[in-house]
């Protein structure tokens, strides 16, 4: 159901798309280390996390989660956590986070990757029960509203990730070149880290 809000709101899920954040570093990140086919199954876990986080918001979860201090903490902290997490994996050269390897067994490993650190993500939650909620016009049924700006929002944001993904990726040629793969590692691990840390500082 289209109201007058929903060109504001693509408005304004577009420039909130498009302002860099942890989450497009990493996808761009991880295009450019492993290549556009581990980006693209990032992207994808990307999308169904988010997808989540809306049915989530619509459950009434979201909002709980957030209003709760404790809780809000406890995912905030565990997504700097799994990037931590992930920049060791990548420092010490262990499974899918080596540069080079990219084979169809490793692909889930990348959209598992994507799902959970956006569900770990708390800000994610807060857009769609603080941001989505004004855009919700009280003359029509709510619940149609709420599901199409949701999928909209998934939309815009999933083919914003994939032009990351697409021209991050077309470095990837030269990164796995050559006997690059020990110093690419170490790089990879570093920008992991600095992530991290973005997201610890970007969700207080």
């Amino acid at each position: 159901m289209i109201t007058d809000l929903f060109a504001p709101f693509l408005l304004t899920t577009l420039l909130i798309e498009l302002t860099p954040g942890p989450n497009m570093a990493w996808l761009a990140l991880t295009s450019a280390s492993q290549g556009k086919r581990s980006g693209f199954a990032a992207v994808a876990g990307v999308a169904l996390g988010l997808a989540l986080l809306a049915a989530a918001s619509a459950a009434g979860l979201a909002e709980l989660a957030t209003r709760s201090s404790l809780m809000f903490g406890l995912l905030r902290y565990a997504g700097v956590a799994y990037l931590l997490w992930l920049a060791w994996k990548a420092w010490t050269g262990e499974g899918e986070l080596s540069p080079n390897i990219a084979n169809q067994n490793l692909l889930g490993a990348w959209f598992r990757h994507g799902l959970l650190l956006n569900l770990l993500n708390p800000k994610a939650a807060v857009f769609f029960i603080t941001v989505l909620p004004t855009y919700i016009s009280a003359k029509s049924a709510v619940a149609p509203q709420a599901a199409l700006l949701s999928a909209t929002y998934v939309a815009i944001a999933t083919v914003v990730h994939l032009l990351i993904v697409a021209f991050a990726g077309q470095a990837h040629g030269w990164i796995s070149a050559g006997n690059r793969s020990h110093m690419i590692r170490r790089v990879f691990a570093g920008l992991l880290a600095a992530i991290a840390i973005w997201f610890l500082i970007g969700t207080a």
